[in-house]
């Protein structure tokens, strides 16, 4: 038996890895070799990449760790991760869903950089959003709310107008933290206290109401 959960809202800000665009083996290609230079668990490293910055995460797993050599090795590791588009393609129900929000309020806010949003997107062959919020956007990586709060600016709607759509602990986080309601896409956003959760974008429905309002509708 399928129900139906509807949210409205003003504008949508979209996570990109693992909500729009599925990239999770070429994550786990990245982090398991890095993982392995410093002699750490990649099990443990994999549990918490998801939604930040490469240097946050490695800021976390090391804290004692220079932030240089942090910041180095993420540089180097955006590089890696951008030349490497093997098994990316875009999450169920992505080319529908963005579709249809052509000429509707949404912003795309992702802990990657401009190079490797580019490249995810359009080897997922997903329209990039007119309002984009990457690494070079923000002083904080999620949690930090900043990514988000910078997307509703920029769309000019206040924090508690957007919903947002998210993957991970982190983003979600984020999202709270910013005021917002979560759309928790994936079976790994389940566990972190989302408004409402969907196996992937084949359960959205987006309705743009005379409004304005948009109606995003969640069958589950």
């Amino acid at each position: 038996m399928t129900a139906t959960t509807t949210l409205t809202a003003r504008a949508l800000l979209l996570d990109m890895d693992s909500t729009l665009v599925n990239s999770e083996a070429v994550v786990e290609r990245c982090w398991r070799r890095w993982a392995a230079e410093q002699g750490l668990d990649a099990a443990e490293v994999l549990a918490v990449v998801h939604g930040r910055q490469g240097w946050a995460t490695m800021a976390a797993l090391l804290p004692d760790r220079p932030m240089e050599r942090n910041l180095a090795d993420n540089r180097r590791m955006l590089a890696q991760e951008t030349a490497d588009m093997d098994g990316v393609e875009p999450v169920p129900g992505a080319p529908a869903f963005m579709a249809a929000l052509a000429g509707l309020p949404h912003a795309l806010v992702t802990s990657a950089d401009i190079a490797l949003s580019d490249a995810r997107m359009g080897a997922a062959g997903l329209p990039m959003p007119e309002v984009r919020i990457t690494a070079e956007s923000v002083g904080a990586s999620k949690p930090d709310p900043e990514g988000f709060l910078k997307g509703a600016a920029e769309l000019g709607f206040a924090p508690e107008d957007c919903l947002v759509f998210e993957d991970s602990e982190a983003g979600i986080e984020a999202g709270r933290a910013a005021g917002m309601r979560v759309i928790g896409v994936g079976d790994r956003a389940a566990a972190f206290a989302p408004t409402v959760q969907v196996r992937d974008l084949t359960q959205v429905r987006v309705e743009a109401r005379a409004d304005g309002v948009l109606a995003v509708h969640l069958t589950r």
